[in-house]
């Protein structure tokens, strides 16, 4: 699909909202359309994207959410892919907020949570200064699409000391009626002074189709606030899957980071943190699973703006069939942030002779007085384990499913949230039966 299809669509979608308010976000998806239709998808020359085609994307055609009405979305249709069976959850299809589908307690008094386009509306005051204010798209073509379309997602702002002891479930149905569309939610979320709360990203296929999903998600920590944060995709093996997280972190506050990948047939997941003030945390923990003829792409970049700020990663993959990925994984220590304290490790374990690994974690430190580390591993189960195991009276099988999920599980425990911890459980060993 080339330039010339998505601004033939900008046009349409232009007509269909540019003269809504609020005044300002006509100008800034203009600016984001020029961007994109000046960097255009990128290649395999792009330093960035080099072990990564993304022709199923730049080749085909997709349609928008404007063009298709309906969604046959039911409640007995929602119920299979939850991880929370009861409590808070907002429900979007193709991007697209469903009020009907969507449930929240009492308990969320002083907070604003619900659809962005919504927001924009009532509370364009209130978004202004952070909507795309994180998320590059001056450098990133895909955020430069999403942002040219920036049209509904998430909005959730909790004002200041507000704790909130219910987990909130988004989740992000992809439902192409039979055709290949393309989904854009834009999601930004702020936390006040002291706020704490658990966010529960889930994005899904409702049938098993190519759907295209180019997600951007905006988070803002105040001094002293705490979110954990989970994001799981399992969307269908013919699905496109581009994701972007951009974090801001201030004084004193605490993210935490859980990123589960099993679905698509091309991913890429973007996490960008800025520590940006003093004693700031940042606690990023990943695990992709994948076959087939899969690709998962992982990059993360840890900037360390501030003296006293500290960083934990561990990302693991386990490949099978032919199946690729990449982990890209940068610590970047500026020269006034002294008394930083970082370190990084992606492990690989390879399940077939066909799957393979582009591993690449880096370090570029300007601060004299640092304690940071990194490493890398790719390897293969152990046969002198598995013949342990199997001394133990387990068949070949299940002596490297027990072994393999016991590499997993190192990532599955720092999953605290109990019912989401059960559900990804059942989805690894569902991953190790394939």
């Amino acid at each position: 699909m080339d330039k010339d299809r998505y601004l033939v669509a900008f046009e349409t979608f232009e007509k269909k909202t540019g003269t809504l308010p609020p005044s300002w976000v006509s100008p800034l998806r203009k600016a984001a359309m020029v961007r994109f239709a000046e960097l255009g998808f990128p290649t395999l020359k792009d330093e960035e994207w080099k072990y990564a085609s993304v022709e199923p994307i730049a080749k085909n055609s997709f349609r928008f959410p404007f063009e298709i009405s309906g969604d046959g979305l039911t409640a007995e249709k929602i119920k299979p892919f939850l991880f929370l069976e009861r409590g808070n959850r907002l429900v979007f299809v193709n991007g697209q907020f469903r009020k009907e589908r969507s449930s929240l307690s009492s308990s969320f008094s002083g907070v604003r949570i619900g659809s962005l386009q919504q927001a924009l509306t009532s509370h364009s005051d209130e978004l202004e200064p952070s909507l795309a204010k994180q998320a590059d798209f001056q450098s990133n073509a895909f955020t430069a699409l999403n942002t040219a379309f920036l049209s509904d997602g998430v909005y959730l702002s909790i004002p200041k000391g507000k704790v909130l002891e219910e987990p909130i479930e988004l989740l992000f149905f992809s439902s192409s009626h039979g055709e290949r569309i393309i989904a854009q939610p834009r999601n930004l979320i702020l936390l006040g002074e002291g706020a704490q709360a658990t966010v529960i990203e889930n994005d899904v296929s409702l049938e098993g189709d190519d759907a295209f999903t180019n997600a951007v998600t905006e988070i803002f920590l105040a001094p002293a606030a705490r979110l954990t944060h989970y994001q799981i995709q399992r969307q269908s093996e013919k699905a496109l899957h581009v994701s972007t997280t951009q974090v801001s972190l201030d004084r004193d506050s605490h993210f935490s980071s859980h990123v589960f990948s099993f679905g698509a047939q091309l991913s890429r997941n973007n996490l960008n943190v800025t520590l940006d003030a003093e004693g700031s945390r940042s606690e990023l923990n990943g695990l992709y699973m994948v076959g087939n003829r899969q690709h998962v792409d992982h990059h993360t970049t840890i900037d360390h703006a501030k003296p006293h700020g500290t960083s934990q990663q561990v990302y693991k993959g386990v490949l099978s069939g032919h199946s690729r990925a990449v982990f890209s994984g940068k610590i970047f220590v500026r020269k006034n942030a002294q008394k930083t304290d970082a370190h990084q490790v992606n492990k690989n374990l390879l399940l077939s002779e066909g799957a393979t690994v582009d591993t690449k974690p880096q370090l570029e430190i300007f601060a004299d007085d640092v304690k940071c580390t990194h490493g890398a591993a790719v390897g293969q189960l152990s046969e002198e384990e598995i013949f342990y195991v199997k001394s133990r009276g387990m068949g070949e099988e299940a002596a490297r499913n027990l072994l393999t999920y016991g590499f997993a599980s190192e990532i599955l425990n720092t999953v605290k949230l109990e019912p989401v911890r059960s559900k990804l459980d059942q989805l690894i060993w569902d991953r190790l039966k394939k």
